[in-house]
């Protein structure tokens, strides 16, 4: 007679260590930034931790469900800092986004010259690498035209990880941001029930988002859910300050990840063409930034993000984390992203 063996739960259980592993270790990398005064502190020293902890092959990536928790919980604190005034301003915002229109485009050409003529690339794999966001629409274009995938992506990847190590301290250089305070303290907390019913809606939200394949759909279901409940009176108060240090922990690991696998010589050989481009697109961005600062009447430092050729989830987080505008932040980043994701494709199927 044959015995039959209990499921093995070892594995299983040994993953979920590890992973509670990896964030403890990040959450204690937001925890030393934030002592130290550093601005962003859970999401940049979240990202830092893991940064290391990829380059020494330790670790796994973020399991799913844990990473789509981050996001939903991001949009929740986001979605309560949402404030009438905010929406009132959005009639000054349609002019803003025109200018951030052109500012793509001289992003992107700006940066796939300074590749093409000092580091010497092609000229398609020199656009892909420069196009501001949007990366699996990028990634998806570069496999389908055969272009040089790895060095594409380690650029991708500089650029966001630099645009999250380096703009919290312009952001508080040129008086913006409310150094590492965290969204919450001193506010009055949303009640345990009125918490729930907006997570779960931000949840409800997220799913049909995702169904819809809306970016970012977990992020942006959660902020609208919130900012809906909070605009209407119908769960006052903001998450509790542990609840936005964990979110922003969550996606510090989720951004952290993208330089895992990355070879490390791969690396170091495109690391020189990766920052110089993105000191070139950084220069571009700015100059329209404040361009849109004065148009739109946001302060330089909400411009700034809103304008930065970083991703989506992460720039959002960001502004979050800084006490920027996030709708502004949120509406500017959301359009460069859908119209990237439309216009990319067409662009290289014309000149296939």
């Amino acid at each position: 007679m044959i015995e039959r063996k209990a499921p093995e739960k070892n594995g299983s259980l040994r993953e979920v260590a590890i992973q509670a592993a990896q964030v403890a270790a990040a959450g204690l990398g937001g925890l030393l930034f934030y002592s130290l005064g550093v601005p962003a502190a859970w999401l940049s020293g979240a990202t830092a931790v893991i940064v290391v902890l990829g380059a020494l092959r330790v670790g796994r990536p973020l399991a799913r469900p844990v990473a789509d928790a981050g996001m939903l919980l991001s949009g929740v604190v986001m979605g309560a800092g949402i404030t009438p005034q905010a929406l009132q301003a959005i009639g000054r915002y349609p002019l803003s986004l025109v200018v951030l229109a052109v500012a793509v485009f001289a992003i992107t050409a700006a940066s796939a010259l300074y590749l093409v003529r000092v580091t010497g690339w092609r000229r398609d794999d020199a656009l892909l690498a420069s196009v501001p966001g949007a990366l699996t629409t990028v990634m998806a274009v570069a496999v389908d035209r055969g272009a040089a995938v790895g060095p594409i992506a380690v650029v991708q990847s500089v650029r966001l990880l630099a645009l999250v190590a380096v703009l919290p301290s312009l952001v508080s250089l040129v008086g913006g941001g409310a150094g590492g305070a965290l969204r919450g303290e001193g506010e009055a907390l949303a009640g345990p029930v009125a918490f729930a019913v907006t997570v779960a809606l931000g949840l409800l939200v997220g799913l049909a988002f995702e169904r819809l394949r809306v970016a970012a759909p977990l992020l942006l279901g959660g902020t609208l859910a919130s900012a809906v409940l909070h605009g209407a009176d119908l769960a006052p108060g903001v998450p509790p300050p542990a609840v936005a240090a964990l979110s922003f922990v969550l996606v510090g690991v989720h951004i952290g990840e993208r330089m895992r696998g990355i070879d490390g010589r791969a690396l170091l050989r495109t690391l020189p063409a990766a920052l110089g481009s993105l000191a070139v697109g950084l220069a571009v961005a700015g100059a329209f930034a404040a361009m849109s600062a004065a148009i739109a009447r946001v302060g330089l430092a909400d411009a700034l993000v809103a304008f930065a050729p970083g991703g989506l989830e992460a720039m959002m987080v960001l502004a979050l984390v800084l006490h920027l505008d996030p709708l502004y932040v949120g509406l500017h980043h959301l359009a460069r992203f859908l119209g990237i994701g439309f216009l990319l494709p067409m662009l290289f199927m014309r000149r296939g």
